[in-house]
């Protein structure tokens, strides 16, 4: 298989079009066509990684964060992120990064921390809006089922947990044909009045090439009417963090021990302790302060994140907890999931995950 096969699989499960307009996810370094001999998986792309990979023989890097994330002018090793690059570019290793698109599906970064902790009731913090589309057509009654199922198949009527949802009216639709019209029904320069079908569907709007060129090829017409509607509804499964909840409440230090134990982490900076139960539990992988207003207007018990500053943690205000974690040990279990979703794709092939810790901060 080749490094676009690779590419596809993860995007099928983390589109780029979900990754935040700061990020710069997807293929960094390599080409597309390369043929992969094995795929090491990691956090940070540093010059042992390169070195891991190519011990391992693997000349595919996937990695959470992205290695560039601005432009570079110039490619001397000056620094660790020119370096890696050299070094990856002499050796023929590609690198590819699933960052902010795996943070905001429902079934990312932040589910595996969820599940870590055996939350219930997980749903997104912050759900996106803007994200969706909603395809207005029209057809003749015949032919409304075969288009139908065309964009049901192509990826549309998908709301929340129920899939081929859609929406159909009966009506007549006119048309003249032209000059040069080869018209499916009637006759060119006389008015045809059709029986047909108006349907509506909501898709993703990274689709929305995808979905048009399946229109137009399930579609009889030659000329086929449509409209694409920009919506502002919140897509419930892509987003910004999330919120769940604990089986039994707990206190809060024994909440906190716990979550000490289960994220594997040496550390825990947090907010004075409030004298209430844990129950509701919102949180976000790597840095997630910006959502602390959202986790207080659900009423959350507590906020886990990494990289918290010090004067934001003034900014609980004695009406929940703020937990800093780590940012390293927030994601740290990225490596399984990228590792779940190539696995299930890939059975046979080589996959490693790293063996070298990246993460920079150290505690005694």
């Amino acid at each position: 298989m080749n490094v676009s096969e690779v590419i596809k699989e993860i995007e099928s499960f983390a589109p780029l079009a979900y990754q935040e307009s700061y990020d710069n996810a997807g293929l960094i370094v390599g080409s597309p066509t390369m043929m992969v001999t094995g795929i090491l998986i990691c956090l940070d792309t540093l010059e042992e990684i390169i070195d891991e990979a190519i011990q391992k023989k693997c000349n595919l890097v996937v990695a959470h964060h992205p290695i560039v994330f601005s432009g570079l002018k110039k490619i001397t090793g000056k620094n660790y992120v020119e370096r890696v690059l050299i070094k990856a570019i002499k050796n023929d290793i590609a690198i590819y990064a699933a960052h902010t698109n795996l943070d905001n599906v429902h079934l990312g970064v932040n589910k595996m921390i969820g599940e870590k902790l055996g939350l219930q009731n997980l749903k997104i913090l912050s759900p996106k809006k803007q994200i969706l589309k909603k395809l207005y057509t029209y057809a003749p009654n015949e032919y409304i089922e075969q288009i139908q199922r065309a964009l049901f198949e192509a990826g549309a009527g998908n709301i929340g947990n129920y899939a081929d949802c859609s929406f159909l009216s009966e009506g007549i639709g006119t048309f003249t044909g032209k000059e040069k019209s080869n018209p499916f029904f009637g006759k060119k320069g006389i008015q045809s009045r059709e029986n047909e079908t108006k349907l509506e569907m909501i898709f993703p709007s990274h689709l929305e090439q995808k979905i048009l060129q399946v229109l137009r090829t399930a579609h009889p017409y030659e000329e086929v009417a449509y409209e694409f509607i920009l919506l502002e509804n919140y897509n419930q499964d892509i987003g910004s963090g999330m919120v769940g909840t604990l089986s039994q409440e707990m206190e809060e230090i024994d909440f906190l021990y716990f979550l000490k134990e289960k994220m594997q982490t040496k550390c825990i900076r947090h907010t004075q302790l409030l004298g209430k139960k844990i129950k509701t539990i919102a949180f976000c992988g790597g840095a997630g302060s910006f959502l602390l207003p959202q986790a207080k207007s659900i009423n959350a018990d507590i906020f886990i994140t990494g990289d918290y500053k010090y004067h934001e943690f003034f900014d609980a205000e004695k009406q929940i907890i703020i937990a800093d974690i780590g940012h390293f040990e927030s994601e740290q279990f990225t490596l399984q999931l990228f590792h779940t979703i190539l696995k299930e794709k890939f059975p046979t092939f080589a996959l490693h995950l790293t063996e070298i810790t990246t993460n920079p901060v150290n505690y005694l």
